[in-house]
C-alpha cells in the first residue's frame, strides 16, 4: 500500500526535475556547455524521464494503457532476427551480470512454474510499457533540444536513450516470444 502513494510520488519529484532541467537548457546558450556537462545532463534527462515511468509502474499496472493486442508478437521471427543482428543476447548478458544475475532477484519475474510463466509474462508488459513510454518522452525532448540548437545534448541523449529503453523494450518482446513457444509446448502436453 505504501508504494502505490510513495512510488507516484517520486515519479512526481522525476517529473519536475525533468521540466526543471528541460527549462533550464532551454534557457542556455547551447555554446555555453562544454562536453562533460552535455554528457551529465543527458544521463540526467534519462535517469529521470525513465524513472517517471519505472517508479509509476512499480506501483500500478501501467501496461494496460496499451491495451492486449499491442503486446501480441505478431512477427516473432522478425524480433528474433532483429534481436540476433542487434545484439540482445549481449544486453541480456549485461543485464544478468549487472543486477538479474542473483536467483532472488530472477525468481521475481519466473519461478520456473506455469503461474510463474504468467507473472513473467506480466513483467515483461509492465517493464516494456514504462521502458517504451521513456523511449518516445525522451526522443521528443531529444528532437526539441535539436531545435534549440544543443546537438551534442540530443545525440548522446539518443544514443544512452537507445540502450537505456529501445533495447529493453526488444528484449521484453523476445522474451514473449519465448513466452509464446513456451505456452504452445505445454499445451501440447498430455496431463498426467
Amino acid at each position: 500500500m505504501l508504494k502505490k502513494i510513495l512510488f507516484p510520488i517520486i515519479a512526481l519529484f522525476l517529473a519536475y526535475r525533468s521540466y526543471e532541467l528541460g527549462k533550464s537548457l532551454w534557457l542556455v546558450d547551447p555554446d555555453k556547455i562544454g562536453v562533460l556537462l552535455e554528457v551529465f545532463v543527458s544521463v540526467l534527462l534519462n535517469l529521470f524521464v525513465t524513472g517517471i515511468f519505472a517508479f509509476v509502474g512499480f506501483a500500478y499496472p501501467t501496461n494496460r494503457i496499451l491495451g492486449e493486442r499491442y503486446y501480441r508478437v505478431s512477427n516473432p521471427k522478425l524480433i528474433t532476427q532483429l534481436s540476433k543482428h542487434l545484439g540482445i543476447g549481449y544486453f541480456k548478458r549485461f543485464l544478468l551480470l549487472v543486477f538479474w544475475g542473483k536467483k532472488k532477484n530472477r525468481q521475481k519475474y519466473f519461478d520456473g512454474t506455469k503461474l510463474g510463466l504468467d507473472n513473467f509474462d506480466f513483467q515483461t508488459r509492465q517493464s516494456e510499457f514504462g521502458h517504451l513510454a521513456a523511449l518516445v518522452t525522451i526522443q521528443t525532448v531529444a528532437i526539441l533540444l535539436l531545435i534549440k540548437g544543443h546537438n551534442m545534448i540530443a545525440l548522446y541523449t539518443t544514443l544512452l536513450n537507445i540502450f537505456a529503453n529501445f533495447y529493453p523494450v526488444l528484449l521484453q518482446r523476445s522474451h514473449r516470444v519465448n513466452i509464446t513457444r513456451l505456452r504452445n509446448i505445454l499445451s501440447k502436453r498430455p496431463t498426467a
